[in-house]
């Protein structure tokens, strides 16, 4: 089921799920707080601001904790993957069309590093162990993906990928992709900034409100109030 703004069948979903939630489900990742290793540090110096496209579940949530880390500029909702012909919401959210619902961070590396956006990705933004799903999400919309802007990136994303596997932080296999970005499409305006807008909506409080929570929990002197 995608996310739908004022859906009705989400919000009883999620109502449904409130409980469950509090053992699993909720997409956060089930790594250990604050023992994931540290961010591989890229080897190419980059002057100016960077961009980051990441997808993991519905990009409400993304987009939410990305927008409270210090050194963020803007962080849109969007979709990469697919297609400009169908990069819109009613057709990528039959999740045929190639797309992931994926979000794009303009940073300062002067002030946060992409490997530093990497590790509260797989920290707190989702769970990177989740095929094709997130939370109560299916469908190949919702993969766990990082769509690299250049050559270094994507070194940075593989290498990451291979230090979480190799410590052990997941009780899982991480499912994670990476490829090349091709484009990124800004999703419809009800999408942006949905769950500053609407924070009492029950998706976002059982499923997203949790992240941004962790993300200041875990990371005091990256997060800051949006």
């Amino acid at each position: 089921m995608p996310c739908t703004p004022g859906s009705v069948i989400r919000s009883v979903l999620s109502l449904a799920l409130g409980a469950a939630l509090l053992g699993c489900g909720s997409g956060l990742a089930d790594a250990t707080a604050g023992q994931l290793p540290d961010p591989v540090v890229s080897t190419t110096a980059v002057a100016g601001d960077q961009v980051a496209v990441l997808a993991g579940g519905c990009f409400w949530g993304i987009e939410a904790v990305f927008e409270h880390i210090k050194g963020v500029k803007h962080v849109s909702s969007g979709y990469a993957g697919g297609s400009a012909a169908t990069a819109n919401y009613s057709l990528v959210g039959s999740g045929a069309t190639r797309h992931a619902e994926a979000v794009k961070v303009v940073y300062d590396p002067s002030q946060v590093s992409y490997g530093q956006l990497l590790k509260v990705f797989f920290s707190v933004a989702h769970d990177p162990t989740q095929l094709n799903r997130q939370g109560p999400d299916r469908g190949p919309q919702y993969r766990s993906e990082i769509f690299a802007s250049d050559v270094e990136q994507a070194r940075v994303a593989k290498a990451y990928i291979a230090r979480l596997a190799a410590s052990k932080a997941f009780s899982k296999p991480i499912v994670t992709e990476v490829t090349p970005l091709q484009k990124f499409y800004v999703a419809e305006d009800y999408h942006q900034d949905y769950a500053r807008l609407h924070p009492n909506e029950p998706y976002i409080v059982y499923h997203d409100a949790p992240k941004v929570k962790a993300l200041a929990r875990q990371f005091p002197a990256l997060y800051r109030v949006q």
